[in-house]
């Protein structure tokens, strides 16, 4: 009979003793703790590549009781807003041996809670929403409590709800962008606006103040709402700006909720002949990577979302270490208005 051409197991052992080391101190650079000096967390990894270790993770969970997984839930996976924050919450998690698990809600409350269920059922130590929910009442939230599953809240804030948010000012975006069209010389000026969340009502707010400001009217019909500013963003704002151009008194500026339904918006005007920022000024929310490759590069406030993924994977593990027993934070973000050729020739 053949002999085994089975390799032998590196262990964390083997790492430790080469390096005249403890193995608390390999085990302490796996998970990423911050009071190891960073020459040995170099020799250790190095070591580790040069070994090929592999870490049995079946192992560490059974002695640790964590499962080394966060999962992250957004609306939608093809928006670039969430793309930049899951790509950012990965960048932190990584180094620290967490891998991220994702999954979209689609702007569905149900399917949000059967997809929070299935994390759950994983036993992740920690999940990242960006909630569909309309109050704090969910069931899925008092379940991720009795399970004392610790979550953060990106984006969207659920007024009531004791957990930990990070995001932006939605009042101070919708504010700030109105005010630059205000300057700009725009005087009737119309807001598509995004489904019934916390980041949309919040720069309705901000339009409407904006505007009162100025003692500029803002008619009924000049405000437009589309059911998803995310992946069907675009299509909303085209159809919602139709309507606002089929009206007797056209706006001369628009507000979007976000960069999508601004170029839908951007869409409808050059068909119908329109000449921006001339005819009519836009701006949108979101700051694309894109928005300056446009064939008018799109005006549009940066909502910093990489730091946003940054902050909300830190509140995460902190959680996570401290048994989720950390008083709720609430953090907010600054955000920046980028001007471009959209708003102002």
């Amino acid at each position: 009979m053949a002999k085994s051409s089975k390799k032998s197991v590196v262990r964390m052992k083997d790492i430790a003793r080469d390096l005249g080391v403890s193995v608390v101190t390999v085990s302490k650079v796996l998970r990423g703790h911050d009071d190891i000096s960073p020459a040995t967390r170099d020799r250790v990894l190095e070591r580790m590549r040069e070994l090929n270790y592999k870490p049995n993770l079946a192992a560490r969970s059974l002695v640790t009781g964590r499962s080394y997984m966060v999962g992250l839930v957004v609306p939608d996976l093809l928006h670039p807003f969430f793309a930049e924050i899951a790509k950012m919450v990965t960048h932190i998690l990584r180094p620290r041996g967490y891998c991220l698990v994702i999954a979209s809600s689609e702007e569905n409350p149900e399917l949000e809670v059967s997809e929070i269920e299935a994390l759950l059922a994983r036993q992740v130590d920690a999940i990242i929403l960006a909630s569909v929910q309309a109050s704090a009442q969910s069931p899925v939230f008092k379940c991720m409590d009795q399970l004392e599953t610790p979550y953060v809240l990106i984006d969207r804030n659920i007024p009531g709800l004791k957990a930990s948010f990070v995001g932006v000012d939605d009042e101070h975006i919708g504010y700030l962008a109105t005010r630059h069209l205000i300057e700009h010389r725009c005087r009737s000026i119309a807001h598509i606006g995004g489904p019934s969340v916390s980041t949309a009502e919040g720069r309705l707010r901000g339009f409407r103040k904006a505007l009162a400001e100025s003692k500029l009217e803002v008619p009924m019909q000049f405000v437009e709402r589309v059911d998803s500013g995310d992946d069907r963003g675009e299509e909303g704002g085209y159809k919602a700006m139709l309507t606002l151009l089929s009206m007797k008194t056209r706006p001369d500026g628009v507000f979007c909720y976000n960069d999508e339904t601004a170029i839908g918006a951007l869409r409808a005007a050059f068909e119908a002949g329109l000449e921006v920022p001339a005819d009519l000024a836009v701006i949108g929310v979101g700051n694309m990577r894109f928005s300056d490759l446009l064939r008018v590069p799109l005006s549009s406030i940066d909502q910093n979302s990489q730091l946003i993924g940054d902050r909300a994977a830190r509140i995460a593990l902190q959680l996570i270490e401290a048994g989720g027993a950390i008083a709720p934070e609430s953090v907010l973000l600054p955000v920046k208005l980028i001007q471009r050729e959209s708003s102002s020739g």
